[in-house]
C-alpha cells in the first residue's frame, strides 16, 4: 500500500480532512438516499480504510440518514463529505467531488441504477449494477 496522501474539504474550507494509502473503490451512486442528501442525480465516492482517514481542520456535522448509514456534511455550507456503514466499519467513503484533485481517482463503475433518475444516461462504458457491485 501507498503511503500517498490524498487530501479535500468543503466549499467553504472550515472542514478539511486527509486520507492515507490507496483507495479501495471508487464509484458512482445513482441510490435515492445519495441523490436526496446532495441535491444532485449521482454522486461519486471513493472509499479509504477508516484508519488512514482524519480531519484535519473543523468538524463535520453527522447525521444518521438510515439505521446502518451516518453521513457527515459542513455545518456551515452543507458540503456532504462522507459516509460511513455500520456494516463495514474498515471503511469509509469520501465523496469525490470534495477532493482537492478529483480527477486523479476516475470512478469504475456504477452501482445502484435501480433507483436511476430516468433522464440520467452515462456513455462512459464503465460496468453498472442494479444494486452494490459483486463482492
Amino acid at each position: 500500500m501507498s503511503d500517498e496522501r490524498v487530501e479535500g474539504g468543503c466549499f467553504c474550507g472550515k472542514v478539511r480532512y486527509e486520507a492515507r494509502g490507496q483507495t479501495e473503490n471508487s464509484m458512482v451512486c445513482h441510490c435515492a438516499s445519495c441523490r436526496r442528501v446532495a441535491g444532485a442525480p449521482v454522486v461519486a465516492w471513493l472509499t479509504f480504510p477508516v484508519d488512514r482517514f482524519r480531519f484535519t481542520k473543523g468538524e463535520p456535522v453527522e447525521f444518521r440518514s438510515s439505521a446502518p448509514v451516518t453521513r457527515t456534511f459542513c455545518g456551515d455550507c452543507g458540503t456532504p463529505l462522507t459516509y460511513r456503514n455500520d456494516r463495514h466499519p474498515g471503511t469509509i467513503d469520501v465523496t469525490t467531488a470534495t477532493l482537492d484533485r478529483p480527477e486523479t481517482y476516475p470512478p469504475t463503475h456504477h452501482s445502484w441504477l435501480s433507483d436511476d433518475v430516468a433522464w440520467v444516461h452515462f456513455g462512459d462504458g464503465l460496468p453498472a449494477f442494479q444494486q452494490s457491485r459483486p463482492a
